[in-house]
């Protein structure tokens, strides 16, 4: 699942985009409003942690915009504006939820987990190829009833291929959603990495689900 933090706080951001990948989550940050608005609209999300004082263009400006323009992506508001006053502006604003700096991580964590079951992104909670057994929010993996003890970025990697099933994806696209955005595609890690993980979803079992394209990229179905 991908996740966009907008705070202008550089440590700040640093420490959610840290957390949050160790958590199995693909994270972008932008540094302001602005660029934070540009990826909201230009990119898929599942949610925005998204800061209220930013220099420029503010996070309620933000929120109205992306409502404006049709995107109903999750928001979830991280910010040191603790009054009642700007809770309810930023929930009646379209805010899925509130928290106030500073905060435990883990409940961060928590609340993005209940934001994400709900709606329409609850029936994507669980996903099942053949065998393989996906827990989204949970980031667990199984295949035939035994766990898989998946890296992160593994479990990204092989979440990205599960619900593109059917689909070749190259490594550019892999790269961009897997890893960061402007990747290097020239390097071999999408390669390596799909190797290393067909250690442990396909080299034990006897149906073999992920196939390489050749010159084109990489699917994940059950032929």
């Amino acid at each position: 699942m991908r996740i966009l933090i907008v705070d202008d706080e550089r440590k700040a951001a640093d420490y959610l985009h840290h957390g949050l990948t160790e958590s199995g989550f693909v994270v972008d940050v932008a540094l302001n409003g602005d660029n934070g608005l540009s990826l909201a609209l230009s990119e898929y999300y599942d949610l925005i942690v998204l800061d209220v004082m930013m220099p420029g263009r503010d996070g309620w400006s933000v929120l109205t915009s992306l409502r404006r323009a049709g995107r109903q992506t999750p928001v979830l508001f991280l910010t040191a504006r603790d009054t009642v006053v700007d809770r309810v502006k930023g929930l009646e604003g379209g805010a899925d939820d509130y928290l106030v700096k500073p905060f435990a991580f883990s409940e961060l964590l928590a609340r993005i987990r209940s934001i994400l079951r709900r709606g329409p992104s609850r029936q994507l909670e669980t996903l099942t190829v053949a065998d393989l057994e996906l827990d989204i929010l949970r980031h667990r993996a199984s295949r035939a009833g035994q766990r898989l003890d998946l890296t992160p970025k593994e479990f990204a990697l092989l979440s990205l291929l599960v619900r593109r099933r059917g689909e070749v994806l190259s490594r550019t696209l892999i790269s961009e959603l897997v890893w960061e955005m402007n990747f290097d595609s020239d390097t071999n890690v999408v390669d390596v990495a799909v190797r290393r993980l067909r250690t442990k979803v396909d080299d034990p079992f006897p149906l073999k689900l992920i196939r390489t394209v050749r010159g084109v990229g990489y699917v994940l179905d059950e032929q």
